[in-house]
């Protein structure tokens, strides 16, 4: 579990592609802290798994699926990448709770000044939006950030000098692809009230019954 406040920005120092997967090495400071293989780092918002350590630099598999649903097919030798560490159970809960499981990625359309402030004008797929609520939260490349404007295939999020110095957002260009992970608590309220056939058969949730119940 991450909570979208990146800890550092990382450099990808190696890329070895496999037919269908990637093993990532990746150059950082803070993040290796008390570190071990098998911990799991957010990268650019994805849960990858250490597999190798060395001085200044971590190692992690990338498999086919996450290399299709995600924007890490894109980057190169020297690409500059977001790093979180998961949460520790005594830790600060800053942002949202984020997965580090991509739902798919966004194209970023605008970037636009506002004063200190900087906007970011997303587009994404109905099945994105369908869970992008105003006021609400989501992880834009693991960064935890509030929706401030909707429209039917876009939002936008404005981001302070802060958060835009610390992460990656300071390299983003407008034709950028991001990788987009939504409030998994809206991911489950759907579930409960729009079980499948099978579901309903066995006592779920439905919106008939919560009417019924008073809801």
């Amino acid at each position: 579990m991450f909570t979208g406040i990146v800890e550092e920005i990382g450099t990808v120092n190696k890329i070895r592609h496999g037919r269908h997967s990637a093993i990532l090495e990746i150059c950082a400071e803070t993040v290796l802290t008390d570190t071990k293989v098998g911990d799991s780092i957010a990268v650019n918002g994805i849960c990858l798994t250490v597999t190798a350590l060395r001085p200044g630099a971590f190692t992690a598999d990338v498999m086919h699926e996450t290399l299709t649903r995600s924007a890490l097919s894109g980057l190169i030798h020297g690409s500059h990448v977001n790093l979180e560490r998961a949460m520790p159970a005594n830790g600060r809960f800053g942002g949202h709770m984020v997965a580090g499981h991509i739902d798919d990625t966004g194209k970023l359309i605008r970037i636009q000044k506002d004063d200190t402030a900087v906007w970011f004008t997303i587009q994404a797929k109905p099945q994105i939006m369908r869970y992008v609520v105003e006021k609400g939260s989501i992880a834009i490349d693991g960064i935890s950030l509030t929706i401030a404007k909707i429209e039917k295939d876009r939002f936008s999020v404005s981001a302070i000098p802060h958060t835009v110095r610390q992460t990656i957002l300071q390299e983003r260009k407008e034709g950028d692809l991001v990788n987009l992970e939504t409030d998994m608590v809206g991911k489950y309220v759907e579930n409960l009230l729009l079980p499948s056939r099978k579901q309903q058969t066995n006592g779920a949730i439905t919106k008939d019954f919560l009417t019924k119940h008073g809801f």
